[in-house]
């Protein structure tokens, strides 16, 4: 039996322009975003300061579920660090991301200065994951993921829970769209890796 989720009204991430009359440097920037805690903030490589509310339990507990899938793999593979929804990477673009999921290979994460591993890292996972709630708006999830690929991400998954289907984002590729799968593969980049999707869903 399939249950459809209902579909509830889209909510606009707040976007906040600072420039040019503020210009946080990358510490200043990590240091508001800890004394906003309560809100998950990112910023656009153009500078802008972008708010968007936390997600609700249902959907924090369906992203909870595939980060532990992830996190299965990444311990039995080893080649690389899996992360969770709270950091954020720094792209060569400037922007600061927050994704979903995210998975980096050891030797580009280890490269990194440690201490610049403790705020908002400098570098653009190989493998990204984004899972859609009620209330994200899908087409700023998709320019997202154009955003990480553009940046140097070799895979990655929007979810679209309310929809059912998956995109599926690779360089140089059209993006691929897939109706109610029941597995997605990490293909070459995270080699052995599936995810079951049926608890995601």
């Amino acid at each position: 039996m399939t249950v459809q989720l209902p579909v509830t009204t889209e909510i606009s991430p707040i976007v906040i322009q600072f420039h040019p009359i503020v210009s946080l440097t990358d510490d200043q920037f990590y240091d508001f975003c800890q004394l906003n805690k309560n809100y998950h903030i990112e910023r656009s490589a153009t500078g802008e300061v972008i708010f968007m509310s936390p997600t609700g339990s249902e959907t924090d507990q369906r992203n909870f579920d595939l980060i532990v899938q992830l996190g299965i793999w990444v311990k039995q593979d080893g080649t690389g660090v899996g992360f969770g929804s709270s950091g954020g990477f720094k792209l060569p673009s400037g922007a600061v991301r927050s994704p979903d999921a995210a998975w980096v290979k050891k030797t580009r994460w280890e490269a990194i200065p440690v201490a610049k591993r403790k705020k908002f890292a400098p570098i653009c996972p190989e493998f990204v994951i984004e899972l859609r709630s009620e209330s994200d708006v899908l087409q700023t999830l998709k320019d997202k993921m154009e955003e990480y690929i553009t940046n140097g991400a070799l895979l990655g998954w929007l979810i679209d829970r309310v929809n059912r289907k998956v995109y599926i984002y690779r360089p140089n590729t059209a993006v691929k769209e897939l109706n109610n799968p029941t597995t997605l593969s990490g293909e070459d980049v995270l080699p052995g890796f599936v995810l079951e999707l049926s608890s995601v869903w």
